[in-house]
């Protein structure tokens, strides 16, 4: 299934192998086993209670056939000692079956969080802020609450994946091999490899991918990039070395996998997965796409970024018509 790839962070390439691992074993699976991976997956009840509480302040949940799912990755890596969202990206299914096209939000956007119920119990301040830091303040709900009201587009379904469990996918398939063309160190991750060719176990596979401001040019682009490629590796190793054929292989990485899943109500199942799945292989060849929502420089913060007016009103718009997203984005 062709896919065109813009700035889509690498977590959705480690989803969908979620998915179509998960797809591949639904029938298959001995019930006590389906039984023990369905009850990995952890069911977002703090995020379902929130969003209810500010139910009359959401977008109008239309009444077409088109789905909107927000993918978010949890990353614990930032050295802050708080959760952020890495990846944030709308999974957007039209309602006659022919596209998904998955918005990526950038990270360092900078927008307007409301207050949000904090993991204590407390309430965060309104701040105008980059977007992932909502998931701090407020998790998936907070992040929720801050994209719609950015976007006027309505959130039907989430699902958070926890960026730590990749370590044990890496390791449940064996390692994934990587060729450097130089050394690389950055301290701030951990990572520490010499040139050459490099077999890496999960957590020196966590540490590269993690790695930033002192390999390439330091970018968070260059970044993605590397997950992309990284997650890809591990895509080609699960399909063409017999790990969804293999009970001993397929097992501990659908343990892995499942383990890192929360996901709404209307998402928290296996077989709700599985049917997530088939909508998405059902897609005709080409109806896959990735975007990134229009973005310029911040006039008066470095590094961070504003919308681009008017093309980023078009895109909510034409997500919330369900029309084809526009190339530009």
């Amino acid at each position: 299934m062709p896919v065109h790839t813009s700035r889509g962070h690498g977590v959705l390439w480690w989803l969908l192998l979620a998915f179509g691992v998960l797809l591949a074993i639904v029938a298959g699976t001995a019930l006590w086993a389906f039984q023990k991976l369905e009850g990995n997956i952890r069911t977002d009840h703090a995020a379902t209670r929130e969003l209810e509480a500010h139910a009359a302040e959401r977008p109008d949940a239309g009444t077409g056939e088109a789905r909107n799912i927000l993918v978010i990755g949890e990353d614990w890596g930032s050295g802050t000692g708080n959760a952020r969202s890495d990846t944030v990206l709308l999974l957007h299914l039209s309602g006659d079956g022919e596209r998904a096209e998955a918005l990526n939000v950038p990270r360092d956007l900078v927008v307007d969080i409301p207050g949000c119920r904090t993991p204590d119990g407390d309430r965060s301040e309104p701040r105008h802020a980059q977007f992932n830091w909502a998931f701090q303040f407020g998790g998936a709900a907070c992040t929720i609450r801050t994209f719609e009201q950015l976007t006027d587009v309505r959130v039907d379904h989430h699902i958070v994946v926890g960026f730590e469990g990749f370590a044990d996918i890496v390791d449940a398939v064996g390692g994934v091999e990587v060729e450097l063309a130089e050394d690389e160190h950055d301290p701030n991750v951990g990572h520490d490899l010499s040139a050459g060719l490099h077999r890496l176990d999960g957590e020196q596979a966590l540490a590269y991918v993690r790695a930033r401001v002192f390999v390439g040019d330091g970018s968070d682009l260059n970044r993605l990039l590397r997950q992309q490629d990284f997650l890809g590796r591990v895509y080609q190793k699960v399909t063409t070395q017999g790990t969804l054929t293999n009970p001993a292989r397929l097992y501990p990485l659908l343990a892995a996998v499942t383990s890192s899943i929360t996901a709404d109500p209307g998402l928290d199942s296996l077989d709700a997965l599985a049917d997530l799945v088939a909508d998405l292989r059902a897609v005709p060849d080409g109806g896959i796409t990735f975007h990134t929502v229009p973005t310029v420089p911040h006039p008066q913060r470095p590094n961070r970024l504003t919308l681009d007016h008017p093309a980023a009103d078009d895109v909510f718009a034409d997500l919330r018509a369900d029309r084809p997203l526009p190339e530009r984005a």
